[in-house]
């Protein structure tokens, strides 16, 4: 079988995951307590206006009604109106996804960038002093709330030593790059401490495989044995912890933006959340689903493409 021929299975279990968090999203929504219409209106709410409001969201009508209604605008391309931005609920959240999408990237780079030099030679130097540090250290980041991390940060780094802006995305990339530098630090450490501990154990691993030592006997230089064999396959083992953390990475995206009041999704979600604004929520979960599901399907292909074993088993 080939190596991509679970591919279509997959897809089709995406679109069944999709379908099923648009409906748990749209009912517990709707749990929340609260008026949508006094939400949106505060001190200018009448009764005309809050019906009109009702009505344009449809929440005038059962609740299967309003969600065939939802589905209905989501086919075609729509997420519906919020009167909170007073736009459509698709542009407002197209407006906010640059900024989340340039975090999640920033804090996946930084997290490898941190990880797998530091996993490789903690693993290489099995019980001394680096790989003892590392393994206190990204044990205490990864105890630490990502949010508590980030306050921590804004003090020394924004406040008392005025290296980094506290808040904003900044202009062009050098802007993003410098802007968001500590919120996507924030993320990587988290993020960092499971790839380490992976990583270093899959090189203690690859050490010990037979086809190191034969590489040895064959008077390959050390280095390029650690190059070639070691690092590439104790690497491999890590591709499936680095795609299941980076969906996880995206949910982590939601506090840390509103710690460093960056205009992406996340902070746009608990303000529209806060407002009672129903199209723009549910846009917002829609496509941090898309965003995690999409990533587990891109590692699952990128595990069988770099281990033809791993698509021989996901077939199966």
């Amino acid at each position: 079988m080939s190596r991509f021929g679970s591919l279509p299975r997959r897809l089709v279990h995406v679109v069944i995951v999709l379908f099923g968090i648009t409906l748990v999203t749209f009912f517990l929504l709707r749990l929340i307590p609260g008026d949508p219409a006094l939400a949106i209106l505060g001190t200018s709410y009448t009764h005309a206006r809050a019906q009109a409001i009702d009505a344009g969201l449809g929440l005038n009508r059962p609740i299967w009604s309003q969600y065939e209604l939802f589905m209905d605008h989501l086919f075609h391309g729509s997420l519906g109106f919020s009167y909170f931005y007073q736009q459509p609920a698709t542009r407002v959240i197209l407006n906010h996804i640059p900024p989340t999408l340039f975090l999640i990237a920033y804090s996946a780079v930084l997290a490898a960038l941190i990880s797998l030099p530091i996993g490789f030679f903690a693993g290489l130097r099995r019980g001394r002093a680096l790989d003892q540090f590392s393994r206190v250290f990204f044990t205490l980041s990864f105890a630490m709330p990502a949010f508590w991390l980030g306050i921590i940060f804004i003090l020394i780094f924004s406040v008392h030593l005025p290296v980094f802006p506290i808040s904003g995305f900044g202009r062009g990339l050098i802007g993003h790059l410098y802007y968001l530098f500590l919120p996507a630090l924030t993320i990587a450490l988290s993020f960092s401490t499971v790839l380490v501990r992976s990583l270093r154990t899959s090189t203690i691993t690859t050490l010990r495989a037979e086809f190191v030592d034969t590489a040895q006997m064959k008077g390959i230089a050390w280095s390029q044995v650690l190059r070639r064999h070691v690092f590439r396959n104790a690497v491999l083992a890590v591709v499936a912890v680095y795609g299941v953390n980076l969906a996880y990475l995206i949910s982590g995206t939601v506090l840390v933006e509103n710690v460093f009041s960056l205009p992406g999704l996340g902070t746009l979600l608990v303000n529209s959340v806060t407002d009672r604004d129903y199209p723009v929520v549910q846009g917002v979960t829609l496509v941090f689903a898309v965003l995690i599901v999409g990533i587990n399907l891109l590692t699952d292909v990128a595990q069988a493409a770099l281990d033809p074993r791993v698509g021989q088993e996901i077939g199966t």
